[in-house]
């Protein structure tokens, strides 16, 4: 029995059947939220929208925040380069 059969909310969608129903799996997830793709009977993909991507994605909280934040924020580094130091490395000339 598909999605389509059953008239449910379930928000899940065997592959075969979001295959032919793009679009309706996309308006969905527009409008009722994450749509779940599963692959030989198991959760393989979620599609939601735009919008909900990017809160999910977007950091909480700003890089500075973020540093301010460390354990190390009042840590005292010595971030200078003595001058007597050299790297060697190989050169290989062709």
């Amino acid at each position: 029995m598909t999605r389509a059969d059953t008239k449910t909310k379930d928000p899940s969608w065997q592959l075969q059947e979001a295959k032919s129903r793009l679009s309706q799996v996309v308006d969905h997830a527009l409008r009722e939220g994450p749509q779940t793709i599963t692959l030989r009977g198991k959760p393989a993909v979620v599609v939601v929208s735009f919008e909900e991507f990017q809160n999910l994605t977007r950091p909480s909280t700003s890089l500075r925040e973020f540093f301010r934040q460390s354990p190390l924020y009042d840590t005292e580094l010595d971030l200078e380069r003595g001058n007597n130091v050299s790297r060697n490395f190989p050169m290989c000339f062709s």
